[in-house]
């Protein structure tokens, strides 16, 4: 009997048996499922089991995200968020779940950028030019959200206090009729990922006047950011993370991480995700918790100086 390891541990070595299910907490169609959906056929093949994605919406995503965090420690259940996990926190009054405690993260998936997009009749063809038209009509021009606490939402709220402007906030039940609405020119402008601006602006639709993060984006290389254009400092972007219940054993955990590291290795997947809008972020399960732990204070003070509430 010496030579007999104990039953976890033989279930822990033989992690998976059987499929993982990956939850998704926004409708599908969305960046995170988008996401998710790249990125399980390579990864389910590193890890030699089915990755199931199902969606579980609601509540900024806190809905899904809870169902993972009360889930079985086994690695079974998972999930994938965006940033919203480290902003959630600081907007919800009232959590289900402990982010810090009930969730192990497994580690990044990509990050993708978001674009400042206006109205072409807005007369403001640079961002220099929509700071001043801003300043010169205090409360007067709007941008349309994905509603509450969404990426959209933080994006702009971002750019209003570096910029030391007042733009209405107009909040939207998802990003898809913010952008209509902003074509329509019912909204001046709003901050959707690039990826779903990028034909419109090509078709003229749209006026991008700059992308939200540290470096140009290949998918609008004449677009600068908007560091660059005129607000010194910014950068935002979305990025996607993908945890297991908190008490997830170790071992499952980097056996989840390395099966999907090479995914995101795998050429084949990493171009695709580009030309999505995605940029492929490899990383350790202490990289993608010291990223999360990182940026909570941040996004809390900026909720704070805001007075972001969920009403």
């Amino acid at each position: 009997m010496a030579g007999l390891a104990p039953q976890h541990v033989r279930a822990q070595a033989a992690y998976p048996e059987r499929p993982v299910r990956l939850i998704v907490p926004y409708a599908p169609g969305g960046s995170a499922d988008i996401a998710a959906r790249l990125v399980a056929d390579e990864w389910a093949k590193a890890l030699g089991q089915a990755l199931v994605i199902e969606n579980r919406a609601g509540a900024g995503g806190n809905i899904g995200v809870d169902f993972v965090a009360k889930a079985p420690a086994d690695g079974y259940t998972i999930g994938l968020q965006t940033v919203s996990l480290a902003i959630n926190p600081a907007i919800f009054g009232n959590m289900p779940f402990d982010t810090q405690k009930d969730l192990s993260p497994i580690g990044m998936v990509a990050t993708s950028q978001h674009v400042l997009v206006v109205n072409p009749k807005l007369p403001a063809q640079n961002v220099k030019e929509l700071i001043a038209l801003a300043q010169a009509r205090p409360g007067k021009l709007n941008y349309g959200s994905a509603g509450p606490g969404s990426t959209f939402h933080m994006a702009a709220e971002l750019f209003k206090s570096l910029a030391k402007v007042d733009i209405a906030h107009v909040p939207y039940r998802g990003g898809g009729p913010a952008l209509i609405d902003t074509m329509a020119g019912q909204v001046d402008m709003c901050f959707p990922v690039l990826s779903a601006a990028q034909q419109q602006v090509q078709a003229g639709k749209l006026r991008a006047l700059g992308v939200t993060g540290p470096r140009r984006s290949p998918l609008m290389p004449d677009v600068p950011t908007i560091a660059e254009a005129g607000v010194p400092g910014y950068d935002f972007e979305t990025w996607f993370m993908v945890f297991a219940p908190g008490g997830t054993p170790p071992a499952v955990i980097d056996k989840l991480n390395a099966a999907l590291n090479r995914a995101l290795g795998t050429p084949a997947l990493s171009a695709r995700m580009v030309k999505e809008g995605f940029d492929p972020q490899p990383s350790t399960p202490a990289q993608a918790r010291e990223r999360l732990q990182r940026e909570m204070p941040l996004w809390a003070r900026l909720v704070k100086e805001r007075g972001i509430t969920m009403n």
